[in-house]
């Protein structure tokens, strides 16, 4: 990185699960980098969805350096995330045609419930071993179950981690949704649901779909409980992989929590 920005830049980490995003400093100038980031991050920072992207560059061995705006501001509370604005935000990138647009130029595939089906089932069967196998065996059923239900809607570009460490409040109270490294196209229930699970009351959730911009109905009812379901199980599984038992239990609970209040 220093020999892109020059010695009179100090450059820190700056953390994240790749380890390849730093901070950057020079006098009064600040910038945010990253190595080979989302390659529509041009149109997030275009649309305000991201802090602004000053330049990018491609090094000689094919990596991409993108600069953005480095902004004081802090991640949302929990409690933050049942905010308008929150909803405001997430529909504003549900329903953004040029996001959707640029997806497809770059071939992405759409993100199928067959195929998040098939990606468990072959999980499930290389990890006989799991402690949750009866609740997990559970779920599946259930998702096999309900497929039909989710089968044949509309596709959106999903953040697909839109946890509230995810979300940065600038000081000038602009909010932004950031680390757009696991976006897919997919049915927006993969954001919403697992969203309105985590930090939602349940007797807000149909207050919240409206500030959202969808009504309440079985039909969006019946993908939350399909894809937070899905997304529950995947957790487990991926967690269960790397022995980290605390964030497997969370989501065990949160799994628990869903069957519980379906027939399976």
């Amino acid at each position: 990185m220093e020999q892109i920005l020059g010695k009179e830049w100090t450059i820190t980490p700056a953390g994240g699960s790749t380890g390849e995003a730093y901070y950057a400093k020079s006098e009064e100038k600040r910038l945010f980098l990253k190595r080979n980031s989302s390659p529509f991050i041009a149109v997030l920072s275009a649309e305000g969805i991201v802090p602004k992207l000053v330049w990018t560059k491609r090094l000689e061995n094919g990596d991409v350096i993108t600069a953005q705006q480095w902004l004081e501001g802090r991640q949302l509370t929990q409690d933050e995330m049942k905010h308008e604005r929150v909803a405001a935000l997430l529909s504003k990138i549900h329903h953004s045609t040029e996001l959707i647009d640029l997806f497809m130029r770059m071939g992405k595939k759409p993100l199928e419930p067959e195929m998040i089906m098939a990606k468990l089932k072959e999980t499930h069967f290389n990890q006989r071993q799991v402690d949750t196998s009866l609740d997990i065996h559970k779920a599946l059923k259930y998702l096999q179950d309900k497929l039909p239900y989710v089968q044949h809607k509309n596709k959106v570009v999903c953040h697909c981690d839109v946890n509230h460490n995810n979300w940065l409040l600038a000081r000038n109270e602009q909010l932004y949704l950031i680390d757009w490294d696991n976006a897919m196209i997919a049915d927006p229930a993969i954001d919403i649901g697992i969203l309105l699970q985590k930090y939602v009351p349940r007797d807000e959730w149909a207050s919240w779909l409206d500030r959202y911009g969808i009504h309440y109905d079985e039909d969006i009812l019946n993908r939350i409980k399909w894809y937070v379901i899905a997304q529950s199980v995947s957790f487990i599984q991926w967690h269960y992989e790397r022995n980290e038992n605390k964030e497997c239990t969370v989501w065990q609970n949160t799994l628990q929590k869903m069957l519980s209040k379906i027939e399976v």
